[in-house]
């Protein structure tokens, strides 16, 4: 018989992302097992019809559902603080899932400015296809956000912080106009992670994540989950991720189970280590622009240091020379990677403009403060030192 402890509802978020949801098989194992099967057997052809009118609750096939996904969906969930959660292959998955599955020809969605170059593409090109209409406004501008939404909204997304200018949004603010306008509010919550802000706390409804990012937190796997109330996972989203079929591999899921029991432990370094570059950075004085919300420079900071317990291992800067310096710059490096990921436990450097925003215009960029010379730098686990010797050496070639 398989030993499973109850979970208790006092257990705190770093107890839950080494315990919540385990669901041990017949052999009692300690560490969570792969179930590497598509489908499941029936004792009998009664059994198989009972399943699928969803008269009895059991696994049907691996794309609707998994004993090692489900294990993640529900750590994930305990974690987040809402009542169930659904993952799916990627980050981009969940996001597009999160809206495609509430929305259809003629209703209307208010997403912010500084998103995501794959997830502007969606409220932007994708939705409209299909007879959606879409706003955008500056996520930092209140007055816009009422403009907005005076008129009937379906649903809002947001990124906060916002990849890759920092921008910080005022959830609170935004859900209560939201829910006047009667929307739901999404949440990208990838650069906080379940630890440093809780959107649902502050008045969400959704909240997405590519478990890619922080919740591997090395560069293994993609992965991706929405999490939100019973009545919109179980009637809403499920339906569309089960006919559509984005599915969570279970092995990938596993990979994100191991990987949420340190993340506690990532989160801390990796934000003590980005505020000491944060800080070096600006102590420079010779670039154009150093942006981290736990800077007091950050036109945002307050706001962030109210929303988020702590500011996340995302710092961007701008060298002077555009793209030209920039490659110089991110060439002359001899530790830190060159690479579009993020949250990895190596230090990673990318630039926006000709990667993960190429596409949009140059205006478009202007607008995001996202200029030819910016960079995204995500602080690792290294000794932050080293990290910042490798860009004062590279720092000196420009």
């Amino acid at each position: 018989m398989a030993i499973n402890k109850p979970i208790r509802d006092s257990w705190r978020a770093q107890t839950l992302a080494v315990r919540g949801g385990t669901r041990r098989s017949e052999f009692g194992e300690t560490g969570e097992a792969i179930f590497a099967t598509s489908g499941y057997v029936y004792e009998c052809a009664e059994q198989a019809e009972d399943a699928f009118r969803d008269r009895v609750d059991r696994f049907i096939y691996s794309r609707f559902s998994n004993p090692t996904v489900d294990m993640f969906q529900d750590r994930m969930a305990m974690m987040e603080g809402a009542d169930m959660g659904k993952a799916t292959a990627t980050g981009m998955a969940a996001v597009f899932a999160s809206m495609a599955s509430m929305v259809e020809a003629g209703d209307r969605v208010v997403g912010s400015r500084a998103l995501f170059g794959s997830c502007l593409y969606i409220l932007t090109e994708i939705l409209p296809k299909y007879g959606v209409e879409t706003t955008i406004v500056d996520g930092t501008d209140q007055n816009q956000w009422e403009d907005a939404l005076k008129r009937p909204t379906k649903c809002v997304f947001v990124e906060t912080p916002s990849n890759p200018g920092l921008d910080i949004i005022d959830i609170q603010t935004v859900s209560d106009l939201a829910h006047k306008a009667g929307a739901k509010v999404i949440v990208d919550n990838v650069f906080a992670t379940p630890l440093l802000q809780h959107p649902l706390e502050l008045g969400a409804d959704i909240v997405v994540y590519s478990a890619t990012k922080h919740i591997d937190g090395q560069g293994r796997a993609l992965g991706g989950i929405v999490l939100g109330d019973k009545e919109y996972c179980e009637n809403t989203l499920k339906p569309f991720l089960r006919h559509t079929g984005p599915s969570l591999s279970p092995f990938n899921a596993w990979i994100m189970l191991k990987g949420l029991e340190t993340l506690d432990l990532r989160m801390q370094r990796h934000c003590r280590n980005a505020r000491q570059i944060a800080d070096y950075l600006e102590g420079r004085g010779d670039l154009a622009k150093v942006r981290y919300p736990g800077l007091k420079s950050h036109p945002q900071h307050e706001l962030a240091a109210t929303q988020m317990s702590d500011f996340g291992n995302v710092v961007t800067f701008s060298l002077a020379g555009g793209k030209e310096n920039a490659f110089r710059f991110m060439n002359a490096m001899k530790m830190i990677d060159i690479s579009n990921n993020l949250g990895d436990s190596k230090s990673l450097l990318t630039h926006p403009a000709t990667t993960t925003h190429q596409r949009l215009s140059a205006e478009d960029r202007e607008s995001l403060g996202l200029d030819d010379g910016m960079v995204r730098l995500s602080v690792g686990l290294e000794d932050p030192e080293d990290v910042k010797e490798d860009l004062e050496q590279a720092l000196s070639v420009v």
